[in-house]
């Protein structure tokens, strides 16, 4: 059930970012995924994280998303627009969407370790910053929560049978 203050649209925005993020999970990727909606609800950027497939730690699915809604509107400044993130955003993606004007992110599960919107850090509400923006998070927390958790799980099992057969 989707929370009473997201609507149709919201969520359907996220199962796009939840698709994303299984072709991060695919690709070997962490399964984190975004998109960009303009003011009028069009996608206009995607991504999933691509760290390791890049060689590139700036490669997170909200900044591939950024980068491809600011070249598809030929503006590094996306006021008005909607992001959002399967795994609450850390302080280098909520510092590029505050750079170019987001004006919401909606994010799917907690991220208790570098969550910058109110888990670890409030990024997004500093009030000495210049431009703050609206954060809502737990939109199909528990699917996208359900998605990293298979992917960490899978991750240790080989871990352990790589150790086994070591041996």
């Amino acid at each position: 059930m989707v929370p009473s203050i997201y609507t149709l649209a919201d969520e359907t925005a996220m199962q796009a970012a939840l698709a994303q993020a299984e072709l991060a999970y695919a690709a070997g990727e962490v399964p984190v995924g975004a998109v960009v909606l303009d003011a009028e609800g069009q996608i206009i950027g995607v991504g999933f994280n691509r760290t390791v497939t890049d060689h590139d730690p700036s490669s997170h699915a909200e900044i591939v998303a950024l980068r491809q809604a600011a070249s598809a509107l030929r503006n590094y400044r996306l006021p008005g627009a909607t992001l959002f993130v399967t795994l609450e955003p850390c302080a280098m993606c909520m510092g590029a969407m505050l750079h170019a004007r987001v004006g919401r992110v909606v994010y799917g599960a907690i991220d208790p370790k570098t969550g910058a919107c109110g888990s670890v850090l409030s990024v997004h509400a500093h009030p000495q910053l210049n431009h703050q923006t609206s954060v809502s998070g737990g939109l199909l927390a528990e699917r996208c929560g359900d998605l990293l958790r298979q992917f960490f799980r899978e991750r240790r099992n080989k871990a352990k049978e790589l150790s086994a057969t070591s041996q």
